[in-house]
């Protein structure tokens, strides 16, 4: 298939759901040049996790068909690992960003940095696929690291909010966001297991319903501010 529309297929998704999220937020949209570095920050993030990833997959010893062993893959070298490389550069560096004035912001500055993440990763996985692969992922992965990214920008945002727990949110952003990506991934590890993958889709709309809600609280925060 033609490169150049591999590439489009593989960035498409970040772009519209970053659009998507930027167009949610109507009382103080985030600077251009700050969004670019959200994404930046994730792009980084996303090569920071690969050789984290490549470590452990060099020094440890994980069976391919062991349920506990994919059970940690899946929590702590693709969720923490993952998450937590996003998570750097959300609370190290955008966190203090002076134009993070609202909680909303949480949820954009954190879904610009899983889009930056998602993308680059998945024009790894595109090249190394097919237009086939492009299309699973524009509906699977993509949104689903949008969706993690969501969970983390929330509790950022409280965070930012209640500042002598900032502590104790930050947490809970990294924990939530780590366990609901390794929770899906499991699932899909477990492909040995006939039929198991139904419980990633399963987990998958659990999450979709959670980040609604949360975006939903956010909007209606704005609208009774105004």
């Amino acid at each position: 298939m033609d490169t150049i529309f591999l590439l489009i297929l593989a960035i498409a998704p970040g772009i519209g759901i970053g659009i998507f999220i930027y167009l949610r937020d109507i009382r103080e949209p985030e600077p251009p040049g700050v969004l670019f570095l959200s994404v930046s920050y994730g792009v980084i993030s996303f090569f920071i996790s690969l050789g984290i990833g490549l470590l452990l997959r060099d020094n440890t010893h994980v069976e391919d068909e062991n349920v506990a062993h994919q059970m940690i893959r899946a929590l702590v070298f693709v969720g923490l690992v993952e998450e937590g490389s996003k998570f750097l550069f959300l609370r190290g560096l955008l966190y203090y960003n002076r134009n993070f004035t609202q909680p909303f912001d949480g949820i954009v500055y954190s879904v610009m940095v899983g889009m930056g993440f998602a993308t680059a990763e998945n024009i790894l996985y595109v090249f190394n696929g097919d237009g086939g692969t492009a299309i699973v992922r524009m509906f699977t992965a993509v949104p689903a690291h949008a969706m993690f990214a969501v969970i983390m920008g929330f509790f950022l945002g409280e965070a930012k909010v209640f500042k002598s727990s900032s502590f104790l949110y930050s947490f809970m952003a990294l924990f939530f966001a780590a366990f609901a990506h390794g929770y899906y991934d499991y699932f899909l590890f477990l492909s040995f297991v006939p039929g198991l993958w139904i419980q990633a889709i399963a987990s998958l709309i659990i999450v979709v319903i959670i980040t609604h809600y949360a975006i939903k609280l956010r909007k209606d925060e704005i609208i009774n501010q105004d």
